[in-house]
């Protein structure tokens, strides 16, 4: 039996080298740590399917490499992402540090409207830790994302990370500030039906009217 699905939400993670971010998406999408990780070459994927506000969704995850000398390729993948993780480590000042430019490629390439909520990893690792909750707290509020500390080792706020992302869309789609419909959005339909509930009156008609012309 096929599962019905609602929509699919194109997702990125992004961020620095080291941070963890494939750990991050192992952690979601398996259940379980990620012993052998190596920095990520390019871009990895992976999906799942979530509930979220009663919709099923799937969420189409791109995980993008850090390092500087992938950034031309990475670049292409961030075209018609609707949510992103961004992600930096708690315990390195530097990666916390390169966050605005991660954020302007996000907010540039994607969508001015993408919805991003920034994690800072390696929770687990609190005794090393260079950059405070308060300070990363501070940074998100200035530059509205939403903010959580996450583990990819503990597994701690990683499954919170993604749906909490994931339900800020639905709710924008909702309210009709995000249109599935607009080309680049990183929102498709799962279910036609959904399709014609949300079509706004007057676009049969307009239709119509299009193929009289």
């Amino acid at each position: 039996m096929v599962t019905r699905r609602d929509f699919l939400f194109k997702f990125l993670v992004i961020g620095s080298a080291g941070t963890g971010k494939s750990c991050l998406l192992h952690q979601f999408i398996e259940n379980k740590f990620k012993q052998d990780s190596n920095h990520t070459i390019g871009v990895e994927f992976g999906s799942r399917v979530v509930n979220v506000g009663g919709k099923t969704v799937k969420l189409q995850i791109w995980d993008t490499a850090g390092q500087e000398r992938f950034r031309s390729v990475t670049r292409s993948y961030y075209r018609g992402a609707a949510g992103a993780l961004l992600v930096y480590d708690i315990t390195s000042r530097e990666t916390y540090n390169a966050l605005t430019n991660w954020l302007t490629d996000a907010r540039t390439l994607a969508s001015p409207n993408i919805v991003i909520i920034l994690c800072g990893n390696k929770k687990d690792l609190d005794a090393d830790r260079e950059v405070t909750f308060l300070e990363a707290s501070r940074f998100a509020q200035e530059n509205e994302l939403m903010f959580l500390e996450t583990s990819a080792l503990t597994g701690e706020n990683v499954e919170e990370g993604f749906l909490k992302c994931a339900r800020t869309i639905l709710n924008k789609i909702e309210s009709g500030e995000l249109d599935p419909e607009r080309m680049g959005s990183g929102i498709q339909y799962g279910d036609a039906s959904l399709r014609q509930l949300r079509q706004p009156r007057g676009s049969a008609a307009q239709a119509k009217q299009q193929c009289n012309c």
